[in-house]
């Protein structure tokens, strides 16, 4: 029986490397030892406290050699001219500032963020740049917190407005587009059709009044209009473009009435909050979204004992518990079956079962080996234009199948949704060369093929060096101990004896003797001259990064 039980004892290493790789983009050894220590629940409310961002907004230097300053909510007056550049590359500063972010974050704040957004996903041309911000920083703002409270500004934040057309949606000419995707995609979902435009949940005539309800939301000018309660710009209700008139629902919904209690700004957000309470109210919206949080979180597969024990108990604590989404959490990330612990193999379902997307794969290499990462500040161009856009956006995400921020479409990214192949969409024959590339590109510092291949990837991973300093393996003069330690860390699951003299004889020492190795170390460290140590370590890092392995978490 799939069990929601807490996980009893401390994490151990296995277990607290399984947390971190699923709720954070930052993996490092220093910190899977610090979990290791702690029970689950000790090291849930460490990784559910959220942190400070480095950088509150993105900044921009026109030129190289100018003062990077901020376009978004900049000092007024301002202290630099702004940005005389176009929209999409200022779209992608914001993009590259939100990445950044997220590989510096040691908590779960970014990886709940990403989660939300794969749910409530938004284009992120389907704004300005400065809207898009508002989108990622009103998901962060809702990330930790109440998700009936957070749907309710996402439905009308400017850019979901533009995305889903409701901002195209007036009395005189009702759009149902956003009304469709509210129940199907951001609510109660889609259930098997049960007869002619009844679809279980909802019916047609559901989506044509709920439609009506959303007549009249459109977007506003930032310096117009801020939610009172996040300070962030949104859009708002304007009464002339209204239906006013009493919306009736289908049995489905009890046949609900929702009747304006007056005609202004007032009764349409009031009209708002009744279509959102009542659809709240039906158990499936509480299922769907725990069914959703399942997925990204532990594995895309739902068998009945898991809908049962796991996805009913989730839903119920989220409807009792008012929608919040930090309990849900809590019971979710220290249960025995998120650590495969409430059967007799606990090592067959959940930890490795998940083929990290492009962006886990990524992040999670830069923070573990602890990639020098260009400054945002001092070296503007570099960090924002070379690295993030050029390299990880555009080679390793979008290369590898992940349009970040531009999914195809208004159900996110199918690698999340889409059976039968789901996870499997992020390694398949258009997406896999892609991921292999990483480490000749971190190793050459080099964008590695396709156009512009040789040109700068913005930084360069000096192997050798890392294992010299970082103090990660405990004694890398030593064979058996270096590619030891970090198979421990870097694999989902302890290697068997094979496996390990694998990597250590066939890869690492290609026949060599250990005690070569250990005098090449030796003389390394001492001369700072790397040239016989280069290369075994380059086949090393190569195969330690194309393994199954280290594919999965």
């Amino acid at each position: 029986m799939a069990s929601l039980n807490p996980l009893q004892g401390v994490l151990g290493q296995r277990r607290a490397a399984h947390l971190l790789r699923r709720t954070s983009f930052r993996f490092t050894k220093a910190k899977v030892d610090e979990l290791a220590s702690m029970s689950a629940a000790q090291a849930l409310a460490q990784l559910l406290s959220p942190n400070p961002l480095q950088l509150d907004q993105p900044v921009f230097a026109e030129n190289a050699n100018d003062t990077p300053a901020t376009w978004i909510n900049p000092p007024q007056p301002p202290t630099v001219p702004l940005p005389t550049m176009d929209e999409e590359l200022l779209t992608r500063y914001v993009m590259a500032w939100w990445v950044h972010e997220a590989a510096q974050d040691p908590g779960a704040t970014h990886k709940v963020t990403y989660f939300l957004h794969q749910f409530l996903a938004v284009n992120a041309d389907a704004g300005s740049s400065m809207e898009f911000y508002d989108y990622l920083l009103l998901l962060r703002w809702g990330s930790l917190g109440n998700f009936k409270k957070l749907l309710m500004k996402v439905i009308v934040d400017n850019c979901m407005l533009a995305y889903i057309d409701n901002d195209q949606n007036y009395v005189n000419n009702p759009n149902e587009n956003y009304a469709r995707e509210f129940f199907e995609l951001h609510t109660i979902g889609r259930g098997a059709p049960a007869g002619p435009g009844d679809y279980t949940n909802y019916t047609e005539d559901d989506i044509v009044e709920a439609a009506r309800v959303l007549t009249g939301f459109n977007h506003a000018q930032r310096h117009q209009y801020q939610d009172p309660e996040t300070g962030i710009p949104a859009g708002k209700a304007y009464p002339q473009s209204h239906d006013f008139n009493a919306k009736t629902f289908s049995a489905r919904f009890n046949g609900t009435i929702i009747q304006p209690p007056s005609n202004d700004a007032d009764g349409m957000n009031a009209e708002l909050q009744a279509l959102v309470d009542m659809v709240f109210a039906q158990e499936e919206t509480a299922r769907n979204f725990c069914r959703r949080l399942y997925h990204f979180f532990v594995t895309r597969n739902i068998p009945a004992d898991v809908e049962l024990d796991i996805i009913g108990g989730l839903a119920q604590t989220f409807s009792s518990g008012g929608f919040e989404i930090m309990p849900v959490l809590e019971q979710l990330l220290q249960s025995e079956h998120f650590y495969d612990m409430d059967d007799s193999n606990n090592a067959d379902e959940i930890v490795g079962a998940l083929i990290k997307s492009p962006m886990e794969l990524a992040l999670q290499t830069f923070s573990f080996f602890d990639l020098p990462i260009p400054d945002p500040v001092a070296e503007n161009h570099t960090h924002y234009r070379t690295f993030y856009n050029s390299a990880v956006i555009g080679r390793m995400f979008d290369w590898a199948g992940l349009y970040l921020f531009n999914p195809p479409d208004v159900a996110g990214y199918p690698g999340y949704y889409q059976d039968p192949d789901l996870k499997r969409q992020f390694f398949n024959s258009a997406t896999i060369v892609a991921r292999y590339k990483v480490p000749e590109m971190l190793l050459t510092g080099t964008l590695a093929w396709g156009p512009s291949a040789g040109q700068p990837l913005g930084t360069k991973f000096d192997f050798a060096a890392w294992l010299r300093d970082s103090g990660v393996v405990s004694d890398p003069s030593d064979p058996y101990v270096l590619v030891q330690d970090l198979l421990t860390y870097l694999f989902p699951e302890a290697s068997d004896t094979d496996r390990l003299n694998y990597f250590i004889e066939e890869v690492f020492l290609d026949t060599i003797p250990a005690n070569d190795w250990t005098y090449e170390w030796s003389n390394y460290t001492s001369s700072g001259d790397d040239f016989e140590v280069k290369i075994p370590l380059q086949r090393l890092y190569n195969a330690i990064l194309y393994a199954p392995e280290y594919q999965v978490f």
